[in-house]
């Protein structure tokens, strides 16, 4: 199946109340894994490349690794480029066969975020390809884009930045955060604040970046085999299915999928000190990776049998 874009995904997730997974991918393990949860669930999927996985794997090779997936693949599936930092980056990605991408200006001053996000819609949609955007700042560190606090999304900022950017989807700050270590004390989100962009762009789809839940069992596993994790502690499932109830149709998904594959990785060596093979410890990992995807399908998007 070719690869699609996000408006028709989109458009029925936010009619029936549920999220598509934005499912970061760095290697041939992890889109197998991600892949063959999204064929058993019957899902809709989107693998995104962040730019530094583009860096790590290279562009060409991470393109032919989805194309070799969707030979055997019959559901939807969109290729994204998350947080890119620059035009330059996404009109690359688009020239290399990308059917959405982010451009990431949130740290940029208002009237420069729209029009570089401007930019990047101009060149895109004469192409087909579908544009993310970003308005205010999620805490946490994500490839070039670090604060150490965030801010929130202006609900009339929100509504000011669409009309002009033409973005297609924007990503909203509400409280989660990047990386593993999202929460000191209760998990917070500011449901009150998503209510009231989606009541003032109905219809409009909303993205929620930093939405790893860091379930412990997984943290558990990896200090118990020789991890320092400490505290990580992500957004609480139950409140990223109530955002994919309004008006969220993309949660963004990394750090629970790199803790699942390094924490069974970790047992696995531990177990195995004479291993050195490594499909041997991949494919644990790469269980892991299809267990965590299908989790949160059921759990978290509600996107199982949307095809």
């Amino acid at each position: 199946m070719p690869i699609t874009t996000p408006k028709e995904m989109f458009a029925r997730a936010y009619k029936e109340g549920y999220a598509i997974g934005a499912f970061n991918v760095n290697n041939m393990e992890i889109i197998q894994g991600i892949m063959q949860a999204g064929a058993e669930e019957r899902s809709p999927l989107i693998l995104q490349v962040s730019a530094g996985a583009r860096k790590y794997a290279g562009q060409v090779y991470i393109m032919k690794l989805v194309e070799a997936a969707l030979a055997e693949s019959d559901i939807p599936v969109v290729v994204h480029l998350d947080h890119g930092p620059d035009f330059e980056l996404c009109k690359a990605c688009i020239d290399g066969g990308f059917s959405s991408v982010m451009i990431d200006g949130s740290h940029l001053p208002f009237e420069e975020n729209i029009a570089v996000t401007k930019q990047v819609v101009d060149y895109a949609h004469d192409r087909g390809v579908w544009v993310e955007a970003e308005l205010g700042r999620l805490a946490g560190v994500e490839e070039h884009v670090a604060s150490a606090n965030s801010i929130y999304t202006d609900p009339d900022q929100a509504v000011e930045f669409v009309q002009r950017s033409g973005c297609d989807s924007l990503a909203i700050a509400i409280g989660t955060s990047h990386g593993a270590y999202k929460f000191k004390g209760e998990a917070k989100l500011d449901f009150e604040r998503l209510d009231k962009i989606s009541a003032m762009m109905p219809g409009y789809p909303l993205v929620l970046h930093g939405a790893s839940s860091v379930p412990q069992e997984f943290v558990a596993m990896a200090n118990e085999y020789g991890g320092k994790l400490g505290d990580a502690k992500g957004v609480p499932e139950d409140m990223l299915r109530q955002a994919a109830r309004s008006g969220v149709c993309k949660i963004n998904i990394d750090s629970d999928i790199r803790l699942a594959m390094t924490a069974n990785i970790r047992k696995y060596m531990a177990e195995h000190p004479e291993a050195f093979d490594p499909r041997a410890y991949l494919k644990p990992a790469r269980q892991a990776v299809k267990d965590m995807v299908q989790r949160k399908i059921r759990n978290v998007l509600g996107s199982s049998n949307k095809i």
